[in-house]
């Protein structure tokens, strides 16, 4: 069997800290504290300052190497920098690390590494989650099961859907759904572009507006830029083929198949949860909201913004 070993502990320095003063060579200062020479040559090596070995440093600068705490945890400066980001300013993890990385032009710091931070005791005493697009103490989905039969006419399935757009190599292909509240007096209709990602929203008065509302969001757009919507199979989307051009529709309960505007409804949920009264909105606040939304580096764009991913790829900025 090996030889066990422990740490060095305060008593024992005070005792190497005297005997070294005292011009005892490191054998004979082992043999003395019962350890092994190269044990008080390591330890008069690593621990000992510019001005010489001092116990209470000495022990100071072990206990802070063996600190096991995130990276984040041991630099102020740098948690500062992600608490800025994530609560301040709505940003995910991996926007965070992605920006960080490119303003200053070299890895920083992993995007695992802040959800370790946000999930350690200590960002959980500070509820940092809840800063989360999502909110969630925990991470993971729950699955959901069974089937629907929809009832749309002239449904054409997301498989038909030319694989240049699902793979998002095509511009101007949307997506689309709608946002609903507590109140369902006044839902926001939300379309997300599927390359660029950049979000439009708007609110209306009803169900039964939605087609209206998706020509007044999509209608300003040249018509490169609105080629094809792909919906859930709501039943407000029933009159998809008045829109004035292509629509697709997901196979029942797979809304993961648009995760473009799902993932964008979860993130406005931060700004507008469930218990929102859209009715207290103007179009302005929202306009606000979307502007931000526009505004923040993605991950997938390398992290450019969607506004600058949408000028890029139509080669004339919008105007928000």
């Amino acid at each position: 069997m090996g030889q066990s070993y422990g740490q060095l502990s305060e008593q024992e320095r005070c005792a190497i800290f005297h005997l070294h003063a005292g011009g005892i060579s490191r054998g004979e200062i082992g043999r003395q504290v019962g350890r092994h020479k190269s044990t008080i040559g390591r330890e008069l090596r690593r621990n000992a300052l510019p001005s010489g070995y001092q116990p209470v440093a000495a022990q100071r600068m072990a206990a802070a190497r063996r600190w096991r705490g995130t990276k984040i945890e041991r630099s102020s400066q740098l948690r500062a920098t992600v608490d800025d980001q994530l609560i301040a300013m709505g940003r995910s993890p991996e926007q965070i690390a992605g920006r960080l990385e490119r303003e200053q032009g070299k890895p920083v710091i992993s995007h695992e590494s802040i959800y370790r931070y946000i999930y350690s005791p200590l960002g959980r005493r500070r509820k940092l989650h809840r800063s989360l697009c999502r909110a969630k103490a925990r991470r993971g989905r729950r699955p959901r099961q069974g089937v629907r039969r929809p009832l749309i006419p002239y449904r054409v399935s997301i498989h038909v859907r030319p694989q240049s757009v699902t793979q998002r190599r095509r511009f101007g292909h949307w997506e689309g759904d709608l946002m609903a509240f507590r109140s369902p007096a006044r839902p926001l209709v939300v379309c997300v572009e599927r390359k660029s990602r950049l979000l439009l929203a708007t609110g209306q008065d009803g169900a039964k507006t939605t087609k209206r509302s998706l020509k007044r969001l999509l209608g300003r757009l040249a018509p490169k830029a609105r080629r094809s919507l792909t919906f859930d199979n709501g039943g407000e989307f029933a009159r998809h083929h008045q829109l004035g051009c292509k629509t697709y529709f997901c196979d029942p309960h797979s809304p993961w198949q648009k995760g473009a505007v799902e993932n964008a409804i979860g993130r406005l949920r931060r700004d507008l949860p469930r218990a929102t009264d859209l009715s207290s909105y103007s179009q302005q606040d929202l306009d606000d909201l979307i502007a931000l939304y526009n505004d923040t580096p993605r991950k997938c764009l390398g992290y450019r913004t969607p506004l600058e991913a949408f000028a890029l790829n139509s080669g004339v900025a919008l105007e928000m």
